[in-house]
């Protein structure tokens, strides 16, 4: 039996295929449009999930939808004539896309599939993050935390998952949202809401929590088992073309830090404090949780979820036994969550559960080219590069990562969810402290303070990093360990704002944050054979067993999906080596008026 499901039109828009419960294929439509956080409707990542599945639209039994649109419009209505007149503006603009397709999703499935004439079912949103996180997971019982902006009207939730069910049980409605209080505050920081509050993260240990009290006194009223309200007095986005206002400036001295301008040690500390006051929330909720349900287990889902900070606290605070994190837990990962839901809570099937591991099949889900297909288009477009066999491929990749150079490493089947793990990442030496202002200013094109994410054998995680589990998808914040710690000279210990990224803090210093933290990603044999066998390569080399892993793409654009994404990205940044499927591209040996063509006319695009 096939089921589709399918998110579209808040953001992260994608598709996911699954097949007597077994997922066959999941994309965000953002790979395939080149538009990041694209929230159209996933015209090419429903082809792809088809086509994956090697199944027409006739062939499917099913069709999920993420949630439930002609609810969410009533939360919308009844928030706008709660504020009358003031968001008429507000109103305007969101209307037509809701009147042209927001309302009419169950006509716009069968248009876009044609032959199909099946059932097409609606979840409620937390319903499919839920289930997202609870089913692939390795636990046949555990609680469920989802936390995210907003679904249609529940903005957190806590429920309970046991074999083929899931019970919620307690849930927070909008407009009181933690993630919509730390979209505010990525706002007012000067990042872009719904994209760049991982930023906002990144930024927290460079300043001090200096506003948590004003935040906690004007903001928001925690109680002790995790529930919130936040004060509208301070926030604009119920009605407003704006995350706050001006009651909100006047609290925090001044008007939103505008893009792109130089960052200040207020947004440092702002970054702090909403940073630690999200994770006191979480704590709670957790705690209730525990306490509710009396699992020894989590799941996560909801772009809360993102918060690997937060995710990494909760594990070391041992208030579950073990936690698992749904890797596109954001709104793509409801497209999954939403088949997985009409699979086990609509048709009641039966689940079974590997202890050892998750379903998620390391969330490797995406699109794969093999070298014939990679060779036909360097081939095609008169490409340089060498092919080199398996063990060539390992050992010449590994000597350059140990000569300073940066790689672009392009593998196997596309990741899903926002985490680069191995498949379409660029890879750097972790032992240079240079190679940190080189990957994020001259590769990534992205600011300098925004740490770099270690690719690590897992059986030598606990070696370097203070964790006792594997950590496969990149959603957990651990610390470096102790005696891997270098002590400050009195040069670094001056060094001020970002600067400090400069001193060495430990002998793996482009991992390790300002406040020895590292967001880890270990790397397990039976999961990714290839990259362990690369990473394993420079271990032999180097004495090191983990390298810089960052995500294969440029600021502002999405992880690349094909050849030609990732040779476009190659040729308009410094790295120095690309390396697809068996071939190796030197950048010194291509042709530079690459860089600069059209890319369009080149390779005959529509």
């Amino acid at each position: 039996m096939d089921i589709l499901g399918i998110s579209a039109f808040y953001h992260d828009s994608a598709a996911a295929l699954i097949r007597n419960g077994e997922i066959i294929a999941a994309a965000q439509e953002e790979r395939f449009s080149r538009k990041k956080h694209d929230f159209r409707f996933p015209h090419s990542a429903i082809q792809y999930c088809l086509k994956e599945g090697q199944i027409q639209p006739a062939d499917l039994d099913y069709v999920a939808f993420y949630d439930k649109p002609f609810l969410k419009f009533e939360r919308i209505l009844e928030s706008y004539l709660q504020f009358a007149p003031i968001g008429i503006r507000s109103f305007i603009k969101s209307m037509p896309l809701w009147i042209k397709k927001k309302l009419w999703i169950k006509s716009l499935i069968q248009e876009e599939l044609g032959d199909y004439e099946g059932k097409i079912l609606f979840p409620e949103h937390h319903q499919s993050h839920s289930a997202s996180a609870f089913y692939p997971s390795p636990f046949n019982e555990a609680a469920i935390i989802t936390a995210d902006g907003v679904g249609e009207w529940a903005t957190t939730s806590i429920g309970y998952g046991q074999g083929n069910r899931i019970k919620t049980l307690k849930e927070i409605h909008f407009p009181h949202s933690l993630g919509l209080l730390y979209s505010a505050f990525t706002y007012y920081t000067g990042f872009k809401v719904n994209s760049g509050e991982y930023k906002v993260m990144g930024l927290a240990p460079f300043g001090e929590p200096k506003y948590i009290q004003k935040i906690l006194d004007n903001l928001i009223d925690i109680k002790e088992d995790g529930s919130f309200r936040l004060n509208m007095d301070y926030f604009n986005y119920v009605a407003g073309l704006t995350m706050t206002n001006k009651k909100f400036n006047d609290l925090f001295g001044g008007e939103p830090r505008k893009p792109e301008t130089k960052l200040t040690r207020r947004e440092m500390d702002l970054a702090r404090s909403v940073q630690e006051v999200a994770e006191m929330v979480m704590f709670k909720i957790a705690e209730y949780s525990r306490e509710i349900t009396n699992s020894n287990y989590l799941c996560l889902a909801g772009g809360v979820a993102l918060n690997c900070v937060a995710n990494g606290k909760i594990l070391k605070k041992r208030i579950f036994d073990d936690i698992w994190i749904q890797p596109a837990a954001g709104d793509a990962g409801g497209a999954l969550g939403a088949a997985l839901a009409a699979w086990y809570d609509y048709l009641n099937n039966e689940r079974h559960v590997d202890y050892k591991a998750d379903s998620q099949k390391c969330s490797y889900l995406g699109p794969d080219f093999d070298n014939n297909e990679i060779s036909e288009f360097l081939d095609k477009h008169n490409i340089p590069y060498t092919k080199l066999n398996d063990d060539e491929l390992l050992t010449v990749t590994a000597r350059l990562l140990s000569e300073e150079h940066v790689l672009a490493w392009f593998q196997g089947r596309m990741e899903f969810g926002p985490r680069a793990l191995g498949s379409r990442s660029k890879l750097g030496d972790p032992r240079k402290v240079k190679m940190l202002r080189k990957i994020n200013l001259k590769v990534k094109f992205r600011e300098p303070f925004r740490p770099l994410a270690p690719s690590v054998l897992a059986e030598q995680a606990p070696d370097y990093f203070d964790i006792d589990r594997p950590s496969p998808y990149m959603l957990l914040v651990t610390n470096i360990r102790d005696d891997k710690k270098k002590e400050l000279t009195e040069e670094e210990k001056e060094l001020k704002g970002t600067k400090r990224l400069l001193a060495r803090r430990s002998n793996i210093p482009v991992v390790t944050h300002v406040d020895y933290s590292a967001r880890l990603h270990t790397v397990n044999r039976k999961c990714n054979e290839k990259y362990w066998k690369l990473i394993n390569t420079f271990k032999d080399i180097t004495g090191c067993p983990l390298v810089v892993n960052t995500s294969f793409n440029v600021r502002g654009e999405p992880i690349v999906c094909t050849p030609l994404d990732a040779y476009k990205c190659f040729m308009r940044t410094n790295i120095d080596y690309l390396v697809m499927g068996n071939f190796l591209l030197d950048k010194k040996k291509q042709d530079e008026s690459y860089a600069g063509i059209d890319w369009k006319e080149k390779f005959e695009l529509d």
